[in-house]
């Protein structure tokens, strides 16, 4: 049986969804998730779109992937240029990717329209830089776009597009329903006649402008595809991609296809959910297999009966893609969890001491006033340190006060900190200024701390980021900031919730400097 491979796009796809906007951080750390999920291939970007991507691709190779490989994306070359002297073909090859992806027009609707080239000339634009690029990487894959809706239109165009990126040497076909639109039975009865025309491998990438994008991707597979691409949570432009954390556990645990380890499937929620915060977005609950409400049981005799046998309402274990059931009326679930944390943090503790019970309702109680740990796992292991008495204190606050002050209209605004901490009974008074009232706090407990902890020089501030939690309370809203710190070797995530702005973001740095004076 040949083996599926899985391509994301959610640094490119899904950046380009309504209200997300990632930067070149939030890319670092996401690729290092998605390798950990064991995916193929990462689309890392349009490196020859913005200055965003080139960054990306040059700082993305200090990185230590497992299980995946970079992929560079971008278009057919410009019938203006000549293939070698086009900067699109150029930026490819300056992004130094072994792999890259190319898109090209396979609907003469949009050749005409879109390109404004003869039909042929277009032919000749997939033919001449698939060829090139051949010659100076390792794969290259071919993004038929519109292909479904070319097929509709002109099937014999659409097939001769495909030809002219088999003829220069394309190592996949990647069949793209790029305005998410086909259902799955014009999608399947497509799909089989490429799949008899071509002995060339063939992908799926769908979008879900029909609400099909997972199924139409599971069909192609059936039917004989070896490459589905898609984003995490189904991110992407109007109505996203196929969601590949569907998609996974549909390949894995419905079609038996060894596509990820049962370890990595595991962490197909926390990956979810950690996706959710960097993008700074509410995760969907009620999203299949990793949301929170995917497993929740309420009342009646649907808590009788699973309570005695889960699979009488539940299609799969959660466990295996690490979720939980929860019995809502009586608030049940989540010590399994727990325990795979102990685990994974390496703590030298007793799994089945009621302290995991406690962590458990902690848990509960701060997820009920705001707190998301997704995207924040220092602070979730400083909780459990704490619980189990693992934890010290470094120091202890006796006040600090922040100002912001304008003095001119269009200048702006001044921060100061004030901080005064006591060290094994050493009182610190100091101050410092930001370029705002977080940054500057920030400087001030660094100040104030550095010359008792010399290691704390090493870390810095890389993200901060704030989502309301009460929408329609005005100023008055409640927020969760998430910090993102690191040091030399390490990063690391930390969250406050408040409604205020300064008190969040005080837990979350006060969590960041404990964390690191924890690990030593």
């Amino acid at each position: 049986m040949r083996r599926i491979e899985i391509y994301d796009t959610t640094l490119r796809d899904g950046a380009q969804s309504e209200d997300i906007s990632f930067s070149v951080e939030d890319k670092l750390r996401i690729a290092e998730k998605l390798d950990e999920l064991g995916i193929d291939y990462i689309e890392g970007g349009w490196p020859g779109a913005n200055p965003k991507d080139a960054e990306f691709f040059s700082k993305v190779r200090k990185l230590k992937l497992k299980t995946s490989q970079l992929v560079a994306f971008g278009s057919t070359h410009h019938a203006s240029y000549k293939v070698h002297n086009d900067p699109n073909i150029k930026a490819f090859l300056n992004a130094k990717t072994s792999i890259v992806t190319i898109v090209g027009k396979t609907w003469d609707f949009h050749v005409r329209e879109a390109l404004r080239v003869s039909l042929n000339t277009n032919l000749d634009l997939i033919y001449n830089s698939i060829s090139y690029l051949k010659k100076k990487v390792l794969k290259v894959f071919f993004d038929a776009e519109h292909f479904f809706d070319g097929c509709k239109a002109n099937p014999e165009y659409a097939f001769k597009a495909l030809e002219a990126a088999v003829s220069a040497g394309a190592d996949c076909l990647v069949l793209c329903d790029s305005n998410g639109g086909t259902l799955p039975h014009d999608l399947g009865n497509i799909v089989k006649k490429v799949l008899e025309g071509f002995k060339t491998p063939i992908g799926i990438h769908a979008h879900n402008d029909a609400e099909c994008a997972v199924a139409n991707s599971i069909i192609a597979v059936e039917l004989g595809a070896s490459q589905i691409q898609g984003t995490i949570n189904g991110l992407g432009e109007r109505c996203g991609n196929a969601n590949l954390i569907s998609v996974i556990p549909n390949l894995k645990l419905k079609l038996k296809r060894d596509i990820v380890t049962d370890y990595q499937l595991k962490k197909l929620k926390d990956i979810s959910r950690f996706v959710t915060e960097i993008a700074n977005v509410r995760p969907f609950k009620r999203q299949p297999y990793v949301g929170d409400s995917a497993f929740a049981h309420k009342g009646g005799i649907h808590v009788s009966a699973i309570l005695r046998h889960p699979e009488t309402y539940e299609h799969i274990k959660p466990e295996l893609v690490g979720n939980y059931q929860r019995v809502l009326i009586s608030d049940l679930g989540g010590k399994s969890n727990i325990i795979r944390k102990i685990k994974e943090f390496n703590l030298k503790v007793d799994p089945d001491s009621p302290k995991v019970a406690q962590i458990v309702h902690d848990m509960k109680e701060l997820e009920n006033q705001g707190f998301q740990f997704e995207g924040a796992e220092a602070s979730f292991e400083l909780l459990m340190k704490k619980t189990f008495g693992l934890h010290r204190k470094f120091f202890d606050l006796i006040g600090f006060r922040v100002i912001v002050e304008k003095r001119k209209e269009g200048e702006p605004p001044l921060s100061e900190a004030t901080i005064m901490l006591k060290v094994d009974r050493k009182e610190e008074h100091t101050a410092a200024t930001g370029n705002g009232p977080v940054n500057a706090l920030d400087n001030a407990l660094r100040k104030a701390l550095e010359k008792f902890y010399p290691q704390l020089k090493q870390v810095k501030l890389l993200d901060y980021k704030v989502r309301v939690l009460t929408a329609g309370t005005g100023t008055y809203a409640k927020v969760r900031v998430l910090i993102e710190s690191g040091d030399n070797t390490h990063k690391w995530g930390t969250v406050g919730v408040s409604e205020n702005i300064i008190e969040a973001s005080w837990q979350a740095l006060v969590d960041s400097i404990e964390y690191k004076l924890l690990r030593g």
